[in-house]
């Protein structure tokens, strides 16, 4: 569960490393992003000569959070950290690689070329 003003790491190598969430999109009075969600940030740090600066704009799906998720089986998951993978306007990545785990509710969700970048699927 992200909500407005958090800080999270990016999961991607579009060039940012980490935002900082100012609106979850869905409604408006929505607080909390979950896993599979779209929240718009702005870049806080970014590696030089990329893509992405600082200060942008982006589009983001939400990949990873701390919050226990409940499966339908009865298995609950839970990540160490918060991350994100930048989008563009079609919901496709602007990365080529994404690292660490992603769960499968991101498949679930409709984002399968995310699913098929990423290292690990949990």
């Amino acid at each position: 569960m992200l909500q407005i003003r958090s800080v999270v790491k990016v999961a991607d190598n579009s060039g940012a490393k980490l935002i900082r969430i100012f609106t979850v999109l869905g409604g408006s009075r929505k607080r909390y992003a979950q896993i599979g969600e779209i929240v718009v940030a702005s870049v806080q740090s970014a590696e030089p000569r990329k893509a992405i600066k600082k200060k942008d704009i982006v589009k983001c799906v939400v990949v990873r959070q701390r919050h226990p998720i409940r499966r339908p089986d009865g298995y609950v998951i839970r990540f160490d950290e918060n991350a994100v993978v930048i989008i563009d306007d079609k919901k496709e990545p602007k990365g080529t690689r994404v690292f660490g785990p992603v769960p499968r509710e991101i498949r679930d969700k409709g984002y399968e070329t995310i699913f098929s970048m990423a290292e690990e699927v949990v």
